[in-house]
């Protein structure tokens, strides 16, 4: 579970409610419109549909759940282990980490220490392992690009909305008790709008290209380390050379990852 995707959503949604409870004219029931959430949510879901591909769209829940259940693996123990089996390549030779690829987790790691065992060329490889960062980077972008449009069509629906009720407020002119509410209305769906973008898809976007980078950097770790298990350096070397990736203050604990 991620935490902190819980505790943000959470959070947002306790401050948004307690500011509403507290203001004054009505507190929460003077801010719920039915059709005005009809129109931002109900238009925002359709636009997004109609300039996305179906099966794109239809993954939305997927995504979600990667914002929700997430386990990020740390870097320096993703170093520990790749110096662990460049220590057994280099005493027993690199047909000897076959045996080791049960205890391997990671796909990526396994698929390009599966590769060196098989003796592929280095050149073949990094090819292998390259196109497969960029097809999971190509995955995440898609992801990343649902939660964009969202944040992007939202306060446009919400503007439209904020237009349909002005429109409906100016032809009822004859009542002047009746344009101060109407024009409350017209603008609830502005807020509407403002809250899906602000507090919901954007900040979720963030967040998916978060774990991107993080996923896409343990990658670039995996392949520099392949690469260097294949050549045959020495583990010291690799150790130090993937540690290059890792914050100053999380250098000095590669010992104790491994």
């Amino acid at each position: 579970m991620d935490i902190g995707t819980i505790l943000g959503l959470i959070g947002g949604a306790v401050v948004l409610l307690l500011s509403l409870s507290m203001a004054q004219g009505g507190g929460i029931q003077a801010f719920i419109d039915y059709p005005s959430i009809m129109v931002v949510v109900g238009g925002s879901f359709a636009a997004v549909l109609l300039s996305s591909p179906v099966p794109d769209f239809f993954n939305l829940l997927r995504v979600v759940k990667v914002l929700f259940k997430n386990k990020l693996e740390e870097h320096r123990n993703l170093i520990a282990q790749i110096v662990s089996l460049a220590e057994t390549a280099r005493r027993d030779g690199l047909l000897a980490l076959e045996a080791r690829l049960e205890e391997i987790h990671d796909p990526f790691l396994i698929l390009g220490i599966q590769m060196a065992v098989d003796g592929a060329r280095p050149e073949v490889i990094q090819d292998v392992l390259n196109n497969e960062m960029a097809t999971v980077a190509a995955r995440h972008q898609k992801g990343k690009l649902l939660f964009e449009l969202f944040g992007k069509y939202a306060p446009a629906f919400g503007m439209l909305g904020t237009l349909i009720g002005l429109i409906i407020m100016l032809g009822n002119m004859k009542d002047p008790d009746a344009i101060g509410p109407g024009m409350a209305v017209a603008l609830i769906t502005t807020f509407y709008g403002s809250i899906i973008a602000n507090v919901f898809a954007l900040p979720m976007a963030d967040k998916l290209s978060s774990l991107s980078k993080h996923e896409l950097l343990g990658m670039e770790i995996i392949l520099r380390g392949v690469m260097s298990i294949q050549s045959g350096d020495n583990p010291r070397v690799i150790e130090q050379k993937l540690s290059t990736f890792l914050p100053p203050r999380q250098r000095g604990n590669l010992r104790k990852a491994a």
